[in-house]
């Protein structure tokens, strides 16, 4: 059985993500799925890059991307439930995943063969190929190190918002020789890299997408809140957001759970559950009686679990974020101000007839991608 390394942005980073970490693990599940038929199995690479080397998240406040007083008190205040959320996810990674016995760094990639088994490596999903977040090309991130040259295929990575000059676009030229096929998660770059490579280039869905409700109910914590409640999911904190979500709960009797890092909001008699796990998130997913939510993920889980959600704009996310809903023929369910017209309900049987014929085509996708790597 040959050990499949996965390389994505997940363990370390400036706060916890349940996007990144459920992308990992959904992919990791995909992998061992297709591996039994071709005998291979994902291995989760605990990979540090070097521009990710500053990054705690048990003291996130000089990578803030909100740096103003407001936010930073916000974070101070949320520091007990933090350090609780980062242990749970530290559980997570260890025992949902092979994972690597030791983190990994630029410096010290090329020993993962001989230490950790390695025979190849997938690279994906999130923005793992996206210029501006990273200031730079990640090295593992782009399968750049001897050992991953040649024996690398990247699925779902994403550009986020691409900004390349004409020495930046020779650079990525260069990058993209690295890898056997290329799965992306949206259009954006997709005709660029058909015509910069002669290797199989395709769009595809998402990890998340590999799987369904039923896969997620294996790791799904029970009912945590009793009583009825809407759940309030900010990556970023955004007033109208808030005051939606806040009326739409008054209105249907509803509690507000929520889960960002807006401390104060329980003095409004919001119940904060920053301290949420992976596997409690779902949870609060599964049992709402309805989402509000700025994240790419957190609009997934909703219609995973066939939620009633409202999703919010949020900067950095628009193109991705649009490009799911057009997917899932759900783009009248994303709002800016709040005012604007959204259904009370959701046509699930056609959302998710469209995501199985999507869904299909990427399995086949990534199965032909590991058969290569297999080899």
């Amino acid at each position: 059985m040959k050990n499949l390394g996965i390389v994505s942005y997940n363990i370390n980073c400036n706060f916890t993500n349940y996007g990144s970490a459920l992308q990992s693990w959904a992919l990791s599940q995909a992998v061992d799925r297709i591996g039994k038929d071709i005998g291979v199995q994902s291995k989760l690479i605990d990979y540090c890059p070097k521009v990710l080397e500053d990054c705690d998240v048990l003291n996130p406040f000089k990578r803030m991307w909100d740096t103003d007083e407001e936010s930073r008190r916000m974070v101070e205040l949320t520091m007990p439930a933090i350090k609780e959320n980062y242990k749970k996810f530290e559980d997570f990674y260890t025992n949902r995943f092979r994972r690597t016995k030791k983190k990994y760094h630029d410096s010290d990639f090329n020993e993962i063969v001989n230490d950790e088994g390695i025979d190849g490596f997938v690279c994906g999903s999130d923005t793992i190929f996206c210029f501006t977040e990273f200031k730079g090309f990640v090295e593992g991130y782009y399968a750049n190190f001897d050992c991953m040259r040649g024996r690398s295929v990247a699925y779902a990575a994403s550009f986020g918002d691409p900004h390349f000059n004409d020495e930046k676009y020779n650079t990525l030229n260069e990058r993209l020789k690295n890898f056997k096929s290329i799965g992306l998660r949206e259009n954006l770059m997709l005709d660029y890299v058909k015509s910069h490579t002669s290797i199989p280039v395709q769009r595809v869905v998402d990890p998340t997408l590999l799987l369904t409700s039923q896969d997620y109910e294996t790791i799904t914590a029970e009912r945590i809140v009793p009583e009825k409640y809407l759940l309030l999911y900010s990556r970023r904190y955004n007033k109208k957001m808030e005051a939606f979500a806040e009326q739409m709960a008054k209105e249907k009797g509803l509690k507000i759970v929520e889960i960002s890092l807006r401390a104060t909001n329980a003095e409004k008699g919001h119940m904060m559950m920053y301290e949420a796990g992976v596997e409690e998130f779902l949870s609060l997913i599964k049992y709402a009686e309805c989402i509000v939510t700025n994240s790419f993920h957190g609009i997934i889980m909703s219609v995973q679990f066939r939620k009633l959600f409202y999703g919010f704009s949020r900067e950095q996310c628009d193109n991705k974020t649009q490009e799911l809903t057009e997917l899932m023929g759900l783009n009248n369910r994303m709002l800016v101000s709040g005012d604007e017209e959204c259904p009370n309900t959701i046509d699930y049987e056609k959302v998710h007839a469209l995501i199985d014929v999507v869904r299909k085509d990427s399995i086949a996708f990534l199965r032909n991608e590991l058969t290569v790597l297999s080899k």
